[in-house]
């Protein structure tokens, strides 16, 4: 990345977590939004807390041109709330997508000065790609929490029967076993 455009970045930081912070927090609405912008405590308001960590650390690897092999704990971290909150795959990695628009927003006046095009468009294209494995891990989260309310019915079930006197003493294993053929 043009080591121009990095100090420029690195110069706007502070407002550009304000301006992203901002547009993650309008996804929700008003009542959660005033909230998790407002409760400043990490332990009254753990989601936000989440965020305003996350997102520092997830701009600072951009900045530093990390590579996201690496792994992205703090990534790991956001996308876990919003697959919890039951957003469609598109809204929950939506706030990735809203950088772009926030380091446009911010930089304008810089961009259309310096000519900073091509290093916006890597910066970009470094988006995109976390973007890419945000959705990764958002389906991968979704599959955990599939899994995990598909067993809790299955258990639930079994000791429904089995309090009906409908079903003998079959271990619950043997009968998730019957169940998967």
């Amino acid at each position: 990345m043009d080591m121009k455009f990095k100090d420029l970045l690195e110069a706007k930081k502070s407002a550009l977590l304000t301006r992203w912070f901002d547009a993650i927090i309008e996804t929700y609405p008003t009542d959660t939004s005033g909230f998790l912008k407002n409760q400043k405590d990490r332990f009254a308001n753990p989601v936000g807390h989440i965020f305003t960590q996350g997102i520092e650390k997830i701009l600072a690897a951009l900045i530093e041109g990390r590579d996201f092999a690496e792994g992205f704990p703090f990534l790991d971290d956001i996308i876990k709330v919003r697959a919890i909150q039951d957003f469609t795959p598109s809204k929950a990695v939506s706030f990735i997508f809203d950088l772009k628009k926030v380091v446009r927003k911010e930089l304008e006046k810089e961009i259309r000065q310096s000519q900073f095009t091509d290093a916006l468009l890597e910066f970009e294209l470094k988006i995109d790609e976390l973007a890419l494995l945000a959705f990764d891990k958002y389906i991968k989260c979704r599959e955990q929490i599939y899994k995990l309310k598909t067993d809790e019915l299955k258990r639930m079930s079994f000791t429904l029967l089995k309090k009906a006197n409908l079903m003998s003493e079959i271990p619950v294993q043997e009968f998730e076993r019957k169940d998967q053929e």
